[in-house]
């Protein structure tokens, strides 16, 4: 799966307003989209987009005025890179056919026949969850401070194994089969 330029450039201006508002003495400093788009070599009128939606979301405020620009609405250990990547791409889903229903289950469109089971959608639902968790995780202050999960590594089962001494990551549970999913609904 690749996300768009939405995404990388949004993650990218999330940072540089971090990073300026942690050299600034009262933490809120006010940064003119284009002194970032200059310094990064991005489209200035992409950007505005971009901070668009990201205000919409309520990640970031905006000033106006000679000394105008944007800044954090929130400190940066506050804000997930799951909400920047949401707010700018919007919902995740590895492939077309896997998205969120408004009761949060995952749902295949390929499934809209009641006789047909989508024998991939376990795969699909994991890829899911495993992206969402990691952005979850990872705050606008980790990637300032540069931390790094230890990349976990294959067994010969299969299975994942995170180097030791380090903590494994957070389990997510396993994504009910179409048959359960099924069975539980009819209940």
């Amino acid at each position: 799966m690749m996300f768009s330029t939405k995404a990388e450039y949004g993650v990218r201006v999330m940072v540089e307003l971090a990073r300026r508002a942690g050299e600034s003495a009262d933490g809120a400093s006010v940064v003119p989209l284009a002194e970032i788009a200059e310094h990064d070599g991005m489209p200035l009128a992409y950007l505005e987009h971009l901070a668009a939606r990201l205000r919409k979301a309520g990640l970031i405020d905006s000033r106006r005025g000679s000394r105008g620009g944007y800044m954090l609405a929130r400190p940066a250990q506050q804000i997930t890179m799951a909400e920047v990547v949401e707010a700018l791409e919007g919902s995740i889903a590895p492939i077309e056919c896997i998205s969120q229903s408004p009761d949060g289950s995952i749902v295949c469109s390929r499934e809209s026949d009641p006789d047909h089971v989508c024998l991939t959608k376990l795969l699909w639902t994991r890829v899911r969850f495993s992206i969402v968790r990691t952005l979850q995780e990872t705050t606008l202050a980790d990637l300032l401070e540069g931390r790094e999960a230890p990349a976990p590594t294959a067994t010969r089962s299969g299975r994942l194994a995170v180097p030791s001494g380090t903590a494994a990551p957070a389990a997510v549970p396993p994504p009910q089969s179409t048959t359960q999913q099924t069975a539980a609904s009819a209940a």
